[in-house]
């Protein structure tokens, strides 16, 4: 939540917006819809990270990636 209200307060229009998370099995769950919804103008990239709080000790090479 306190990543949506960020998003409601700023302007990111004519920005990317490349989303990552940590979950544990959710995944981005309508996350990067959301983002889309809060800020129309962004180019929100659907090429963006998730990882599961399982993956993230050894995630180096997908977060350079």
């Amino acid at each position: 939540m306190p990543v949506y209200t960020f998003l409601e307060e700023y302007d990111f229009g004519a920005k990317t917006i490349i989303p990552f998370v940590t979950h544990g099995g959710s995944g981005f769950s309508g996350t990067i819809s959301t983002i889309s919804q809060l800020q129309p103008g962004a180019h929100v990239s659907e090429n963006a990270l998730s990882l599961s709080r399982n993956n993230v000790a050894d995630s180096e090479a997908a977060v350079v990636e």
